[in-house]
Order: C-alpha cells, then sequence, then structure tokens
C-alpha cells in the first residue's frame, strides 16, 4: 500500500495570512512544478516597521510590487530578503526587488554564501534560524520561525505533491538526511506546521514529513524493482526507469521525472550514462 499524504494536501490555496507573522503573497506562475504558483513569505514581528521577504519569486513587476504593497500596508518596509535556493521560481526576481526596496539579500550560493546553518535572522525583531537542509540542490535551506513553530521550506517539503531531486546539483543522500533532520524537528514539538514554497500550508508537519519519508522509501524499492526488471540492461536506463515506474505520471513533468531518476540511480551505484 501506497504512503498517502495528509488531508491538507488538498485544501486550495491562494495565499494570505497563515500565522501572527506570516503572509504569504502568491506569485501569478502556476505550473506542473510551481503547483498554484510560488509562495513568497512575508514575515513581521507584531509592532515591528521592518519585515523579512522569503524567495520574492519570479521576475514579475507585478507580483513584486504586489509584496511590497503588501509590506508598505502594514506601516513597514522590507529589512531583509532572503533565498531558500536559487531556482529561478523563487530567486530570479532578488535582483529587481532589490532595487525596489533598497534591502539586502541573503542566501547560500552564487553570489551570496551569506548563510549558514545556525544562523540566526533577527531583522525587525524577528528571531528566524537557519536549518541547512539540501538535497533539492545544494544550495536549499529552511528557515524556523520558533515563536510559531513553524518551519518554511521552499522546496524541500511542498504543501502538495513530492519534491523533485534536482540532479545533477540535488543529491537523493542528502536530501533523505534533510527530511531526517526535519522529522526530528517535528518530532520534538519545535515545529507542528510547515510553510511551503509551494502549495498550502501544512498544519501536521509530522505527518507530512512520515508520508515524504515513506514515499522516498517506496520510489527506491520501485526503482531497484525495475533495475532487477531488466531496465539496468537497456542503452538508457534512464529511460527503462521511467516507463516502468512513472508510466502513470503525465508526460509534462517527465524531464523532472528523469532529473530523480538519475539522483535515485547515482545514490544506488547503478552507471546510467
Amino acid at each position: 500500500m501506497s504512503a498517502s499524504p495528509p488531508p491538507s494536501a488538498r485544501d486550495p490555496w491562494a495565499g494570505g495570512p497563515v500565522t501572527e507573522r506570516a503572509h504569504c503573497v502568491l506569485a501569478p506562475n502556476p505550473g506542473p512544478m510551481t503547483l498554484d504558483g510560488t509562495n513568497t513569505w512575508v514575515l513581521l514581528e507584531p509592532g515591528a516597521a521592518e519585515a523579512v521577504v522569503i524567495d520574492p519569486g519570479p521576475l514579475d513587476e507585478q507580483h513584486l510590487r504586489a509584496v511590497l504593497a503588501h509590506v508598505e500596508e502594514r506601516g513597514a518596509r522590507v529589512g531583509l530578503t532572503v533565498l531558500t535556493h536559487g531556482h529561478h521560481d523563487h530567486a530570479e526576481g532578488a535582483p529587481r526587488f532589490a532595487e525596489l526596496t533598497g534591502a539586502p539579500t541573503r542566501a547560500v550560493g552564487t553570489g551570496h554564501d551569506d548563510l549558514g546553518d545556525g544562523d540566526r535572522v533577527t531583522t525587525g525583531g524577528l528571531d528566524l534560524r537557519v536549518v541547512a537542509t539540501p538535497g533539492h540542490t545544494s544550495d536549499s535551506i529552511s528557515f524556523a520561525l520558533p515563536a510559531d513553530h513553524a518551519l518554511l521550506t521552499g522546496d524541500t517539503v511542498l504543501g502538495r505533491g513530492t519534491t523533485v531531486v534536482a540532479h545533477p546539483d540535488g543529491e537523493l543522500g542528502a536530501y533523505l538526511h534533510s527530511l531526517e533532520r526535519i522529522a526530528t524537528l517535528t518530532g520534538g514539538g519545535d515545529v507542528t506546521r510547515i510553510l511551503p514554497g509551494h502549495g498550502p500550508v501544512v498544519p501536521d508537519a509530522s505527518a507530512m514529513v512520515a508520508f515524504y519519508r515513506t514515499h522516498r522509501a517506496e520510489r527506491l524499492e520501485q526503482v531497484r524493482q525495475a533495475l532487477a526488471d531488466g531496465a539496468v540492461q537497456e542503452a538508457d536506463p534512464v529511460e527503462g526507469v521511467l516507463t516502468r515506474v512513472y508510466a502513470e505520471v503525465p508526460q509534462e513533468v517527465w524531464p523532472a521525472a528523469r532529473m530523480s531518476i538519475r539522483a535515485q540511480l547515482d545514490h544506488l551505484g547503478v552507471a546510467w550514462g
């Protein structure tokens, strides 16, 4: 029997206020890989004058100005922008957003490398802790918001569906370790809800992470079986696994499936090209 996601994965989603401190401005970029669109998170400590924005999203002027307008409507300004990772649907708009706000941008990766595991962000009195969660990409990080018992996960854990381990930059072993780390946070009660980079808020973080871990284990077993059934002997093992394991997945997401398969084959020590 396959793992089932928690009921919240079926919730409709259009952004809006989520906690006392967190508000989502949904970017207008829905699609097979972005779900309802990219979640741009505005974090503001009650009564504070400076907000933190997580993932300004794609280079869409209307969206960036909508984020800025929301902050201004709450009587604040943007004091800092931070990125969960460098994919365009999360970070492409960051340079333009910096022009609009005059605020610095912090992240991991090219042009930044100024956030590390355990670092604290205290802009505007807000207390955020960086949690390194590589795997989807090598530069993926999450942000713990202790006051709301929330974790902002970018693409490491989504509000619905599952995450692509984006080979070659992503790595499955690191991703599995990141899920284990998040499970520890949820198991200890430090994190009870997930504010993802795409899809609805997850009110039961522990249940979603358990689903993710079970799904990954099941998928790896399916790949092992596909290899045993002959995929490894084909001219392209990636395509062999694709047609055996992902046959029911819509073909519009097959490019992402191929990235995941390559990551899984690397993890299993199987040559594929």
